[in-house]
Parts: C-alpha cells; structure tokens; sequence
C-alpha cells in the first residue's frame, strides 16, 4: 500500500511537470507568432507618426505625413482609380458569385463537377500564375481583336477590373454557398404554400435570408480587389495606377514616413472591411 501511495504522487508531479512544459511551449509559440505577425505592422504604424523622414531615428511624433498623403495629387488619383475598380469589382463578382452559388446548391447540370472546379481554380491556384495567365489572355484577344474587328484595346483600368472580377467572385460563391447549405428550405415552401411564385419566393424569403452572406462576401470581394497588387501590377496599362502600384512605386525610392502613413490607411481600411465580413457571416436569421 505505501509503495503505491509512494508511486502515485511521483506520476502526478511528472504529469504536472508535462503539462506546464506543454503550456509554456503553447505560451511560447503564441507569442512567437504575435511577434512576427504583429510587430512589423506596430511598427510601420508607430513610424508613419516620426517627425524625421528618417527611419532608424524617432525625432517625435506629428501628423504631417498625413496631411501630405492627403494633398498629394498621385495618391488621390490613385485612391480614385482604386475605389472604382473594387467598387465596379464588387459589384459584379457579387452578382456573379451569388448566382454561381444558387447554381451549383440548388441545380443540376452535366457540367456541374467541372463548373465547380474551374470556379475554384483562382482560389487554388497561385497569384503569380492567375497574373500571368490574365496577362497572356489579354495579350491574345487585343491581337484577335485588332485583327479581326480593328479595335485597339490597350491594358488599363478596364483589365484591371476584369481580372478583379476574375479572382473574386470565387471567393463571394464561398461565402454564399456556405449560407446556403444551412438555409432551411421550409420557409419556401411555406410561401410557395400561400400562392407565391418563385420569383415572389426568391425576393422576400431567399435573397433577404441570404443578404448577410452576400454582404459578407461583397465586403471580402472589396477586400481583396482594393489590397491586390501582383494581378494589379501584371494587368494595369500607363496612367492606370492603384493604391498598391503607388506604395510599390515610392518603396522602391526607399522605406519613407509618407509610404509607412499610406499603408497605415490601407492597412486599416482592410481591418474594417474584414472585421465587417466577418460579422455579416456569423449572424444567423435563420
């Protein structure tokens, strides 16, 4: 009997030792992870407020930065060029992305499989390679286009657009898919019950239960097309320029307070989209 009451408080300290070692390892990598995810982001922020244009040395903080990246004339134009693009963007990629959703959860077609593989392609396949292979795209039916009906299309604001459109209304089919597959199919029924078509069905029972879903995936649509800089980049024509483009642009003279305020606004204007997304798909009206 002593030996096992000797015996048994030795295994609880070892468990006890395990598990303050697993917690520690746990506490250790959480923070590991806030450090290089978060500390360059605190940082840039904290340095878009230096009074010197220098890096490496706070002289104190002010708001100048700011208030130049207000009045400069290319950031405005940028700004512009960026918000029509994810404004028309979204739009488009919302509807789209909406109805491919009611499509491959509410229908049948012989070509469902592949419509659903090829739909999830731009979110599979890497940005670099969907960039490139817009680029070629455009580059063959410019020429086809030149050729056979004389129009001479150049790269710009409207390939831009396109190629959003392309790689987002993937991600807006996602969100809305995924609503869709707890819709509860009875409410329709009941209103087709009570002598509603379904045109009457869809506009007052499916899109209103869906609408958080679709504004979620309207938001995350807006998030991407107004962050994206590599399909931007490969598609974008003289004078088209973005935000994005902008920042890219100024990096390249050198890391300066202005460029660190610019992506501060951006990086912000992200947060709240996001945020925004998020909370539009955890609410649930059904």
């Amino acid at each position: 009997m002593s030996s096992m009451a000797t015996a048994r408080p030795a295994t609880t300290m070892r468990s006890k030792r395990r598990f303050s070692f697993g917690w520690a390892v746990l506490n250790l990598n959480v923070l590991l992870t806030f450090i290089f995810l978060y500390a360059p982001i605190i940082v840039m922020s904290i340095f878009s407020f230096n009074a010197s244009r220098q890096m490496q040395v706070w002289m104190g903080f002010t708001l100048d930065w700011y208030a130049r990246m207000i009045a400069d004339e290319r950031v405005r134009v940028a700004a512009q060029n960026s918000l029509v693009i994810a404004l028309v963007s979204t739009i488009v990629s919302t509807v789209i992305g909406t109805l491919s959703a009611l499509a491959l959860e509410r229908t049948r077609f012989r070509v469902k499989r592949m419509y659903e593989a090829a739909m999830y392609l731009p979110i599979i396949v890497p940005e670099i390679v969907m960039a490139i292979a817009l680029l070629v795209f455009f580059n063959l039916a410019f020429t086809w286009l030149d050729q056979f009906f004389g129009l001479k299309l150049k790269f710009g604001l409207g390939t831009i657009t396109i190629a959003h459109i392309a790689f987002s209304f993937p991600f807006v089919a996602v969100v809305v898919r995924a609503r869709l597959a707890d819709f509860d199919r009875t409410l329709e029924q009941a209103a087709q019950d009570l002598g509603a078509n379904e045109w009457q069905t869809f506009r007052h029972i499916t899109l209103p239960l869906l609408m958080p879903g679709i504004i979620a995936g309207a938001l995350l649509a807006f998030t991407l097309s107004i962050d994206d800089f590599v399909i931007t980049f490969f598609t974008a024509g003289v004078g088209s320029t973005t935000l994005p483009l902008e920042i890219y642009g100024r990096v390249r003279r050198g890391i300066t307070p202005d460029v660190n305020a610019l992506s501060t606004v951006m990086l912000l204007a992200s947060i709240v989209l996001v945020l925004g997304s998020l909370l539009f798909q955890r609410r649930r009206s059904f």
